[in-house]
């Protein structure tokens, strides 16, 4: 189970892979990018990696920025990187996204290998080539394609992260589920939250990646196929920033949570995605997700908010839906009053 692809290996020797990375590739200086957290938690964990700089940012959204862009390529200058080095990204989706794009940028480009640290990075945002960082409060607005040169994913590291995060990643690994099929979907359903079982999570995570390559190898750029990795993602990269412009943030996978919700509202509405199944779907991930008052008078300003996603194209706001868990409708227009509804679905069902 531990080999996915030629370069993403889910294993507990973290230590042992990396050694065998640096002997095979010649390198003329390594780097590592982390955050304090998991410099405190996880860094010492990995003792290839203590004779390294380490570039250390403080924790969080917020500094997945340009700012903090400049900083990682001042560090980088200032101990003489080159395009013959590498950096390391050892953390969560903050550390990934901002890594992969400041290596990518760097000089037109230098490798880097992610090593996740949590949930969500591990199956999402170390996976696949997506780097970038936030602008003007927009998710991702920018960034590169650009493929890690290797990601090394160790499932015990997850012990370190607190309950809130790890429930975050587990949101994608619901999406993934849906888009993948009946049987990843009832997997995913038994998984006790509450008394994880890092056996049966190491199978989920493999499962998770899976079906995210499924997509990402026949489409690297987003050009098509891809686009069904945004299931749940249009109106939560909007809850995001409207949650972010209250001063009260919340975190990726929380937002992804609400948006599965109204997304396969919106799908029961366009394709008449069994309902029953709509009301299967929102009780479990009602039941494992905190709720969030969304109050009808800022429904506008969600809406004006959907209109700068990058996702879209001539002027419409783009869905990714469900025909069928399984079954995934890439560029889907709806209109203003099916999002209202979806909105007041998510309403009520948090209510209850």
């Amino acid at each position: 189970m531990g080999q996915i692809s030629e370069n993403i290996l889910i294993t507990n020797e973290i230590d042992a892979q990396l050694q065998k990375i640096f002997e095979q590739k010649d390198f003329d200086k390594i780097f590592v990018l982390t955050d304090q957290n998991v410099a405190q938690h996880v860094l010492p964990l990995i003792g290839s990696l203590a004779d390294f700089p380490a570039f250390i940012i403080t924790p969080g959204e917020h500094n997945k920025n340009l700012n903090t862009a400049t900083e990682v390529w001042q560090f980088l200058t200032q101990n003489k990187a080159s395009r013959k080095s590498l950096l390391i990204n050892l953390g969560g989706g903050v550390i990934t996204d901002l890594g992969g794009f400041a290596a990518s940028t760097y000089k037109r480009g230098m490798a880097f290998i992610n090593i996740p640290t949590t949930l969500l990075s591990q199956v999402d945002a170390a996976i696949g080539g997506k780097t970038g960082v936030n602008f003007h409060n927009y998710k991702n607005l920018v960034g590169t394609f650009t493929q890690p040169l290797y990601v090394l994913v160790n499932p015990l590291f997850l012990k370190t992260l607190p309950f809130q995060h790890f429930r975050a990643g587990f949101a994608e690994m619901v999406k993934h589920a849906l888009l993948s099929s009946p049987t990843d979907w009832q997997l995913i359903k038994s998984f006790d939250l509450e008394n994880i079982d890092y056996e049966f999570l190491k199978t989920l995570i493999h499962n998770s990646i899976k079906t995210k390559l499924h997509y990402v190898q026949q489409d690297p750029y987003e050009k098509n196929l891809r686009k069904a990795l945004n299931f749940g993602h249009t109106i939560a990269h909007a809850l995001e920033t409207y949650f972010l412009d209250r001063q009260m943030p919340i975190l990726h996978g929380e937002a992804v949570a609400i948006g599965l919700i109204a997304e396969i509202y919106l799908s029961n509405q366009k394709f008449l995605f069994d309902f029953n199944k709509v009301l299967e779907i929102s009780a479990f991930i009602s039941k494992n997700f905190p709720s969030y008052d969304i109050p009808y008078q800022d429904y506008e300003q969600i809406l004006s908010i959907m209109t700068h996603d990058k996702k879209n194209a001539f002027g419409n706001v783009n869905f990714t839906l469900l025909k069928d868990i399984g079954e995934p409708q890439i560029n889907q227009v709806c209109s203003k009053s099916n999002i209202i509804e979806s909105l007041n679905f998510y309403r009520q069902l948090s209510m209850r």
